[in-house]
């Protein structure tokens, strides 16, 4: 291939990686993800781009889409800063063990780890629409007991829901298995490339009886601290591509930015139908992925 072909090709690339770009930091900053859901995938099975490498540019897609997303979010009252910054002490020591692993890491077994978190949220998430309505969704949140953790913090809150028209309050409950989902999220982040946003939405709403708009809007504040601290351990070890980091993370901002304005408007049901969709299909992507490489092929 000439060099102006080749040149060529990269640019289609790189305007495509753009797009992609856009696309998955609006669904991120809908569903509280950093887009490394989608990167790392679509990445991987696209675009040919090794695990390893297409971890390192999703990781500073999660940056990007938490700068623009988690900003958006606080200043419309929605992010729950005192929990974030509570689950923020385990999910960024889980990152930086996590980076440290991925490097020695079987692509394999990281394929395979990456769709065994996605098929748990997915279970869970399922459970929880089957158990919830809407006297769950907004108004059940504050009649629990809050633990001895977020009383002493002062972690439960309440937010405007413009959906609902309605203020919803919330209690804080189950503090440390949120801490401990948090700090395995954070290993996830750092071995995965994927912020760790998925899991801990749902740590947050289902474990600590946070709303799902809380949730997302929390993750988001989150994530890119999360992933700043993997990003560091791979920058120092000289596996970040630069030419698919700029398009990704414009465009992660870009996309993130009109997400953010949408998310508070949607139905709490719709949400949690169209996380779960998504993170059912991305997680047998990569157990498909997985299994091809030990010689298993699924359909």
């Amino acid at each position: 291939m000439s060099q102006e072909a080749t040149s060529s090709h990269q640019a289609v690339q790189l305007l495509e990686l753009f797009i992609l770009a856009i696309g998955a930091g609006f669904v991120g900053a809908l569903m509280g993800l950093g887009g490394g859901l989608i990167f790392v995938p679509v990445l991987t099975s696209v675009f040919d781009i090794p695990i390893h490498t297409a971890i390192t540019v999703s990781i500073i897609s999660v940056i990007a889409t938490s700068i623009s997303g988690g900003s958006a979010y606080v200043k419309q009252r929605i992010t729950n800063i005192r929990l974030a910054m509570f689950l923020e002490t385990s999910t960024s020591l889980g990152a930086f063990i996590g980076a440290l692993l991925v490097l020695t890491t079987p692509k394999s077994l990281l394929y395979l780890l990456f769709s065994t978190f996605a098929f748990y949220v997915v279970f869970l998430q399922i459970r929880s629409l089957r158990a919830g309505g809407r006297g769950v969704e907004i108004e059940g949140f504050k009649d629990a007991s809050p633990d001895v953790v977020s009383r002493y913090l002062h972690l439960s809150g309440e937010y405007f829901d413009e959906s609902e028209l309605s203020n919803v309050e919330y209690t804080v409950r189950g503090s440390i298995m949120g801490w401990l989902v948090s700090f395995i999220a954070g290993v996830g982040s750092g071995m995965l490339g994927i912020g760790g946003g998925f899991f801990k939405v749902s740590a947050m709403n289902l474990f600590m009886n946070v709303p799902l708009k809380v949730a997302i809007a929390t993750s988001k504040f989150m994530i890119g601290v999360t992933a700043a601290t993997s990003a560091i351990i791979y920058y120092i070890s000289g596996v970040v591509r630069l030419d698919l980091v700029a398009p990704v993370a414009i465009g992660t901002i870009l996309g993130a930015s009109l997400g953010t304005k949408v998310m508070n408007r949607l139905r709490v049901k719709l949400l949690k139908v169209v996380f779960t969709a998504i993170v059912c299909y991305l997680g047998y992507s990569m157990l498909r992925k997985g299994l091809l490489i030990l010689g298993v092929t699924l359909p």
